[in-house]
């Protein structure tokens, strides 16, 4: 994936709403995160990201965050322990190699969809919607 490509291919509004569709079904929270930045290892800095965006916080400790570092042509997918618990580490392998099959194709706007969807119905089966519960994080695409 060429990072320029990348970033000018993905479609912003298709992913926030995507996001806001999956989040309507559980407490969950979804977040995206773009970082332009060169990423020797997208992981470790999913993780450092996904506690300075507050997302060790949410109530249920529900958060997922998908990073993208196209420079390195790398991303994570990274749980909170409240996700983690119920899908282990097969389901994050099994969505990560679906979004890179589909990021090999230049599907990048379909990869991260894909992501979110599959995140979307795992926190639907595992921490359903409180009617009453705030939308806890923004749903918007996060760049550094």
């Amino acid at each position: 994936m060429h990072p320029k490509e990348f970033i000018t291919q993905l479609d912003e509004a298709r992913i926030v709403a995507a996001i806001v569709a999956a989040e309507r079904r559980s407490s969950g929270q979804i977040r995206v995160y773009m970082s332009r930045k060169r990423r020797a290892d997208a992981l470790a800095y999913a993780q450092r990201r996904f506690a300075k965006l507050g997302m060790t916080k949410t109530r249920h400790r529900n958060g997922v965050l998908i990073y993208l570092a196209p420079r390195t042509r790398q991303f994570a997918i990274v749980g909170d322990v409240g996700v983690h618990e119920k899908c282990g580490d097969a389901f994050w392998r099994d969505v990560a190699a679906a979004m890179s099959d589909l990021m090999r194709q230049n599907q990048f706007t379909e990869a991260v969809l894909h992501g979110i969807a599959r995140v979307g119905d795992l926190l639907a089966a595992h921490f359903p919607r409180d009617p009453d519960a705030p939308d806890e994080l923004p749903d918007e695409i996060i760049r550094d």
